[in-house]
């Protein structure tokens, strides 16, 4: 049932966005085609007028077919990721019966194959992209990797609908299910009698597996396009060394190498016996794929690149050593690691952070509620300078290419981030299996403990997918500021101010709009629950069957409708401020949503996180203090429900969403860049 539902969702949704997906192919051709007035004759390049590059036309046609290439593959990698997991998930609960280290091999092994899965599919149709759009393009480098930036566009499209569908479907269910099941009826969580238990499983795959492998194939794939375009009208463009120019793509295949190591640390070098091994085992995964990644770095560095080569740099060509652009991609990997214990260290219930706002509950929600908001403030601060340093560093060492270099060293290790995410939902979705199939307590207890290592690494993923997504569309405003021909973004200037402030205010109407949406979604679900534990006799007691579809339908028809007006919103800004208000008012507007995006995208994962694991912290009971605060059903553990619940959307929608957003706007106005640069601007002309 699980599997049926999750499958019809993803495609009703693919139907729906992939009318917008064609309609919006159409307006890349008519845009972009417009910049010569859709002429065929070949043009000076933009960069070096003395050479002469292929026409217009054929970058509006190529970008198209681009981008239409990215979404098809995040398409593929969502689905197929949500395959490997429905299945892996009944797989996991079986495994449980013979112990806990069984069923750790049977969840992990299935993340890393979504893992790999998603990191090679990107990999190799980029590849096969460029080598394929080279026989047009022969010596017109510049243009070719221009038109290739739409494949990061198209992934990242479909990225955003996939995470605010899937995450408004997800958590509509959850608070559905929580709220009435486990807070009015006092029944455990997963109970085969509340009637949004499939809809919340289902919305844990479409959500947290789909949604997710689909951000971050596109974090990728736009990390390795602005690194492509910064790289073509560098001396790797101009000497046509394709060996230096694949260097992006090199570092993501070293990855691939280095995770697939790493994997058997998980599950063949070392076997987990007990409980208390499988979080140490999932944070050495992280340890042990950065350290053998840098090593891979440096070999790939040293082998791809030469010793002394020049980078774009806003108008002039910057010299930069190989050993300098090793530094770079390192310093994003490092700092990667360092995201990821932080968010590990706020959001694990093994850490005083998250048993503060377990504390907190023994006087109710309010002060759950203050507490772990203010935890979630808190977090933000060393994400941001891991940020703030990886980009001094990488920007010193080589521009902007340097930034996208470490974009992707944060990416590198692609795999095993997703390995150790996907594992997360996988085991929560065996625990309801379990609950649901009527098996022994001692099952469930087994799978709560993998569900709440799960939910930490879950937090961890977020925090890559959002610091990879500050750097990714850092180097993509780079490269757009070149594309446009601007030579300076001047803060103090009207037309770039008001942008920034109208950019700083966008992720907070995107998350209105997100949190809004589940809440209406789930206010629907919860008095559908209640109806039928009103109305249908004997289920309260077990006797009867409840109407599982019907729950399934309420979460699936509200979020494919709310999911076009956020969606509408991050596409349609770019265009709308390009066109009227011209470059200059679009890169305030970019600036301004990176900047209080990242913020508020990095609190609200931790702060939902922390709430989550509260609860769970409270439910387990595995410490003298955790047992003085429950057990289930307890006024303390009533009051960190409540903050779970609050803590749900944030955690599962508007923040994961976010990282979208802020990537999105910056890879739509690089790839629409040469139409702003000669017809933006409107209103400003008329007055």
């Amino acid at each position: 049932m699980i599997v049926t539902g999750a499958t019809s969702f993803l495609f009703t949704e693919y139907q729906y966005v992939g009318v917008f997906m064609v309609a919006f192919a159409v307006l890349i051709f008519l845009f972009l085609g417009s910049v010569e007035s859709f002429s065929t004759q070949s043009q000076p390049c933009t960069y070096d007028p003395s050479k002469i590059c292929k026409p217009a036309l054929a970058t509006a046609a190529f970008s198209t077919v681009s981008f239409l290439l990215g979404a098809f593959t995040s398409v593929v990698s969502g689905f197929l990721g949500m395959k490997i997991a429905t299945y892996a998930n009944a797989r996991t609960t079986l495994e449980a019966r013979k112990g806990v280290g069984k069923a750790f091999i049977a969840a992990f092994r299935s993340g890393a194959v979504m893992g790999f899965l998603l990191a090679a599919n990107g990999l190799l149709v980029l590849y096969i992209a460029i080598n394929l759009f080279k026989l047009y393009y022969g010596n017109d480098w510049e243009g070719l990797f221009e038109a290739i930036t739409g494949y990061g566009l198209g992934g990242s499209s479909m990225a955003l609908f996939g995470r605010v569908g899937g995450g408004i479907y997800t958590k509509a269910a959850d608070v559905g299910a929580d709220l009435v099941g486990k807070v009015e009826r006092n029944i455990p969580e997963d109970d085969p009698r509340n009637p949004a238990v499939i809809a919340d499983n289902v919305g844990d795959n479409v959500g947290d597996i789909a949604g997710m492998g689909s951000d971050l194939f596109g974090s990728y794939a736009e990390s390795s396009c602005a690194a492509l375009v910064v790289a073509s009208i560098s001396s790797f463009g101009i000497n046509h060394d394709f060996t230096a120019m694949c260097y992006p793509l090199l570092i993501s295949s070293m990855g691939i190498l280095v995770c697939l190591l790493t994997t058997l640390f998980a599950t063949d070098f070392f076997e987990i016996k007990a409980v208390k091994e499988i979080e140490p085992a999932l944070k050495k995964q992280l340890i042990i794929s950065t350290i053998l990644m840098t090593v891979g770095i440096a070999i790939v560095s040293w082998i791809a690149l030469p010793s002394s080569f020049t980078i774009y740099n806003f108008g002039s060509q910057k010299v930069v050593k190989n050993w300098q652009l090793f530094l770079c991609v390192g310093v994003g990997l490092w700092a990667g690691l360092i995201i990821g214990f932080v968010t590990e260290y706020y959001t694990s219930n093994a850490y005083s952070p998250v048993q503060d706002v377990a504390d907190a509950c023994r006087t109710g929600a309010a002060t759950n509620v203050i507490f772990g908001l203010a935890l979630g403030y808190k977090s933000v601060i060393i994400p941001i300078f891991a940020i703030a340093i990886s980009i001094f560093v990488s920007f010193s060492f080589a521009a902007m290419y340097g930034i996208a270099m470490a974009a992707l060293g944060m990416l590198s290790t692609i795999a095993t981030g997703l390995a150790i995410d996907a594992y997360g939902p996988i085991s929560d979705n065996a625990g309801g299996i379990a609950e649901m199939a009527g098996m022994s307590h001692r099952i469930r207890e087994r799978t709560d403990a993998l569900d709440a290592a799960g939910n930490t690494t879950a937090a961890i993923g977020k925090g890559f997918a959002i610091g990879s997504a500050a750097l990714v569309s850092l180097a993509l405003f780079g490269a757009f500021v070149s594309r446009a021909a601007i030579s300076t973004v001047d803060v103090l200037t009207p037309k770039v101010f008001i942008g920034l402030i109208v950019g700083a205010m966008l992720p907070y109407w995107f998350s209105a709009m997100t949190m809004k949406s589940v809440g209406s979604a789930a206010l629907k679900m919860v008095e559908e629950v209640r109806r039928q534990f009103n109305s249908i006799p004997g289920l309260m007691e077990g006797h009867a069957k409840p109407d599982y579809a019907m729950c399934v339908k309420i979460s699936t028809d509200a979020s494919l409708k709310e999911m076009i007006p956020p969606g509408a919103l991050v596409m349609l800004t770019p265009l709308i401020v390009g066109t009227f208000f011209g470059v200059e008012t679009l890169s305030g507007v970019l600036a301004g949503s990176l900047v209080s995006g990242v913020q508020i995208a990095i609190s609200a994962s931790n702060t939902g996180g922390a709430w989550d694991n509260a609860k769970k912290y409270i439910e387990a009971g595995a410490s003298e203090h955790a047992r003085t605060l429950g057990p289930k059903g307890s006024e303390p553990h009533k009051a960190a429900v409540i903050g779970d619940t609050i803590g749900d959307p944030l955690k599962d929608t508007s923040g994961p969403s976010l990282n979208i957003l802020i990537k999105l706007m910056a890879v739509e106005s690089l790839v629409f860049a040469p139409f702003f640069a000669t017809h933006g601007g409107l209103l400003f002309k008329i007055f």
